[in-house]
């Protein structure tokens, strides 16, 4: 079972929902995934199509506990190389399709004439709960979400420009950053970010699936992390290593030009120490000087040999 179904699945549990909250998910579900038809004698029907049987039988439960229709449910083999099922819901004239889609905000009727509403209706959405029924069910009809192990994407797909601006400003109100983009015909409505994925599940109600998701970023982020302070060890230890190796090789080219005895006093006894103890840190030799000497005053000597080690090598040319 694919991630998607697993959160869709849970958020299609929740059935005891308000009349206006069940028409706003409706809605939005026959916005993304819904067909009009026009027969002869102006007769209408509507079908919702959905590979999701949890979503077909959520619809179906909506519909008869909330406005007494009574819709037709149909299976038929999918097209498509996986030939999975799909679930249809019918709504026919008889079943009063017409007005109902007018209450969801699907068709607009002036003088007549009929057309569609492409755009979310605002008296849908006009409290938290609604909002959130809407989001859901957008979600129902036209989302998926990646597998958070791989990569973190979440999208809604809808076919007009119009709906998918309204859609991603609605998500937005909750201060996420949706945006949207075309694909082939349809416009895609989009998130990318891990943190706001799972603010986007809270607000739908998959919180089982938030949890996963969850403990999946957190997963990452100490692997990420524990590789970057390798990383960082890694650099550390390497810029250690070359800066020791350089010590001995200016060490040993004043040892084979002038002699270590030439060196002050304080030199030496650091250069002779680098020698002996070529592993050791800063700090290790300054601890073993009499007396000791911090990390900086060792650093700061060895420095100074290095320049007189890079002024012999100059008169040498």
């Amino acid at each position: 079972m694919s991630f998607s179904s697993k959160v869709k699945g849970e958020i299609c549990r929740f059935v005891e929902t308000s009349k206006e909250e069940a028409l706003a998910q409706i809605s939005a579900i026959m916005k993304v995934s819904g067909t009009l038809t026009f027969a002869g004698n102006r007769q209408l029907s509507f079908k919702i199509t959905t590979e999701n049987p949890a979503t077909a039988r959520l619809i179906f439960i909506l519909l008869k506990d909330h406005f007494d229709i009574h819709a037709r449910l149909m299976v038929k083999k999918s097209n498509s190389l996986k030939k999975n099922n799909l679930y249809i819901v019918m709504i026919t004239e008889e079943m009063g399709v017409r007005e109902f889609l007018k209450l969801a905000g699907i068709l607009k009727e002036e003088e007549g004439v009929i057309s569609l509403d492409y755009g979310i209706n605002k008296e849908l959405v006009t409290t938290d709960d609604r909002k959130k029924a809407y989001i859901r069910g957008a979600f129902l009809g036209g989302g998926s979400i990646s597998n958070p192990e791989k990569t973190y994407h979440l999208e809604f797909v809808t076919h007009s420009v119009d709906y998918a601006e309204d859609l991603s400003n609605l998500i937005n109100t909750y201060g996420l950053s949706s945006k949207f983009i075309q694909r082939k015909s349809s416009y895609i409505v989009y998130i990318k970010e891990g943190e706001q994925i799972v603010d986007l599940l809270n607000i739908i109600g998959a919180h089982t699936s938030l949890l996963e998701v969850e403990n999946i970023r957190i997963m990452k982020e100490m692997r990420n992390n524990v590789n970057r302070l390798v990383n960082c060890e890694t650099a550390n230890l390497s810029k250690t290593v070359n800066a020791a190796v350089r010590q001995v090789e200016s060490i040993n080219f004043i040892e084979s030009e002038i002699g270590l005895g030439r060196l002050p006093k304080n030199l030496r006894e650091v250069a002779e120490l680098r020698l002996k103890f070529p592993d050791e840190s800063l700090k290790e030799l300054g601890e073993m000087l009499s007396p000791p000497v911090g990390k900086s005053g060792v650093n700061h000597r060895l420095r100074k040999i290095e320049k007189i080690a890079e002024e012999l090598r100059k008169e040498g040319m």
